[in-house]
């Protein structure tokens, strides 16, 4: 009888060995990712992408690591979403306005130019999480250019400046003639103004500006900005601008890659954007302060405020583009209309609830 109670144990034992085996193995299971930038290392948004990596294998205590490569590396910066698609590289961290050659619905996920109907990056945030903008996000990349990419908004990058310019700019007409480097849709917007528009990666704006080949340049803010050097071409700099006044870089994982990795480590990689989304915007929001003073008195350069007439016209000729772009793209118009049915519900009554952030601002330190 002691013997068949022992033989029963040791069988039991041996099933359950069995069951928690595969468990274990997978808990224990490492994936090395390589993911590549779509901007250079020295910029600071590469800072966003190593921050991201960083809080990965913290949080999966070393289980998944990401190996992060500026532009250039594998492949060319305006190539990087193609090649997370084919798995040349299992991630990207980019910017959605430069698939805009594929459809111009792209540009809408990155908040997209104009005011994004009054939205700040908490309402985009919001549209992604609780107005169904991740979802369109995924069929857009899924179903609409049958890439094979999962996407999750990553990094703040706003609101970003107006641009350098050679010669002062002091309305709508004087854009005529300039040879603008914008990115993305936003270009559109500004060749209705009469300007020369030249896109162009991060990387290739200082010695395309040093060459002649561009008068001006818009990049992101003022300390990114500074970074690259832009003050050291032009010292005519301008912001705010409407161009991409909430624009977000995005993280894209292969979807072979993203199925592979369990769920725990699923849900990492998200937890990770958004504290990276969060932390970043803190971070940016104080290096771009101090940049501006730093611009301003150790460097000659002469801050503008946008002309409101330039900001006013900008939004009108993005409503006349945006609405002939919906009337020829499903997609587009699906899309737009979904951020607008968001945003008439929560800036209404945030813009109600919540005090200009000029108001306070002015009370204690006047008008800048």
């Amino acid at each position: 009888m002691r013997i068949r109670v022992w033989i029963t144990v040791v069988v039991m034992a041996l099933a359950l060995l069995l069951v928690l085996q595969p468990q274990t193995t997978l808990a224990a299971e490492k994936f090395k990712l390589k993911f590549q930038a779509t901007w250079t290392a020295g910029s600071t948004l590469y800072e966003n992408f190593l921050m991201f990596a960083e809080q990965v294998k913290k949080m999966s205590g070393g289980r998944l690591e990401i190996e992060t490569l500026p532009a250039g590396a594998v492949v060319p910066p305006f190539e990087v979403l193609d090649a997370v698609s084919r798995g040349v590289i299992d991630g990207g961290h980019a910017w959605a306005s430069y698939w805009a050659g594929k459809s111009k619905t792209a540009v809408l996920f990155t908040g997209g130019p104009g005011g994004t109907f009054g939205m700040d990056f908490t309402d985009y945030l919001g549209w992604m999480f609780e107005g169904g903008g991740l979802e369109l996000y995924n069929e857009f990349y899924q179903k609409e250019l049958k890439l094979n990419v999962v996407p999750y908004p990553i990094m703040f990058a706003g609101p970003q400046s107006l641009g350098w310019f050679k010669k002062p700019i002091r309305n709508w007409d004087d854009f005529k003639g300039v040879k603008f480097r914008v990115g993305g849709m936003a270009g559109e917007v500004f060749s209705k103004a009469g300007a020369s528009v030249v896109n162009l990666p991060g990387g290739e704006i200082l010695p395309a500006g040093e060459r002649g080949v561009i008068d001006a340049a818009e990049w992101v803010t003022p300390g990114e900005d500074m970074k690259m050097g832009l003050h050291e071409i032009w010292k005519n700099y301008y912001l705010p601008g409407m161009h991409e006044n909430v624009t977000v870089a995005e993280l894209l994982v292969n979807g072979d890659v993203w199925n592979k990795l369990p769920e725990d480590l699923q849900a990492i990689v998200e937890s990770a954007c958004i504290y990276t989304f969060i932390r970043w915007q803190a971070k940016f929001n104080k290096y771009n302060s101090e940049a501006l003073k730093t611009l301003r008195e150790e460097h000659g350069v002469t801050i503008n405020k946008t002309p409101e007439d330039i900001l006013i016209t900008f939004l009108k000729a993005w409503d006349k583009i945006a609405a002939e772009e919906s009337a020829k793209n499903p997609f587009f118009k699906k899309t737009l209309e979904s951020q607008k049915a968001f945003a008439s519900v929560v800036v209404p009554a945030r813009s109600f609830m919540f005090p200009p952030y000029s108001f306070a601002a002015e009370y204690y330190w006047g008008k800048q």
